[in-house]
């Protein structure tokens, strides 16, 4: 399993927007874009989308821009990566048969290492990720000449 650039994008955008939520404050794309490295026109088809699902809010205006819709204890990772993608992480859902018990065994492997990993998802919180990023301690940038 790999992490999307799209469900990445979004969970670093909802991260800074948790510090605007905890503020009070609004953000706006360039400043997400600036601080967390993420193209502007592909953060705003992100956010576009992270809105229609009811995570954020936009306020229109020269002061306007983006917000959490909820507290971040109640957004969850698995909630941000569904609202990108579509779906919960989940086994391929072919419609062959399966053809010996080798292929059923490793179907059903497969079947429950997705549904541990929506649980450990669903069980992080934006705060939750919001918190460790702001216990870790920052890395120094080397520069050498």
């Amino acid at each position: 399993m790999k992490l999307s650039n799209s469900s990445e994008y979004s969970l670093l955008a909802m991260l800074a927007l948790v510090d605007c939520y905890h503020n009070g404050d609004l953000m706006q794309i360039k400043e997400i874009a600036e601080l967390q490295g993420i193209p502007n026109r592909y953060l705003e088809q992100l956010l576009a989308t992270l809105r229609c699902r009811g995570l954020i809010n936009s306020i229109r205006g020269s002061k306007g821009g983006y917000v959490l819709a909820h507290d971040p204890r109640k957004i969850t990772v698995l909630d941000v990566l569904t609202s990108i993608e579509g779906v919960e992480i989940n086994a391929s859902t072919n419609n062959t048969t399966l053809e010996n018990i080798e292929s059923s065994v490793v179907e059903e492997i497969w079947q429950e290492a997705c549904q541990a990993a929506n649980l450990v998802l669903q069980k992080y919180s934006l705060q939750d990720l919001w918190e460790k990023q702001t216990t870790q301690p920052q890395r120094a940038l080397m520069y050498y000449i």
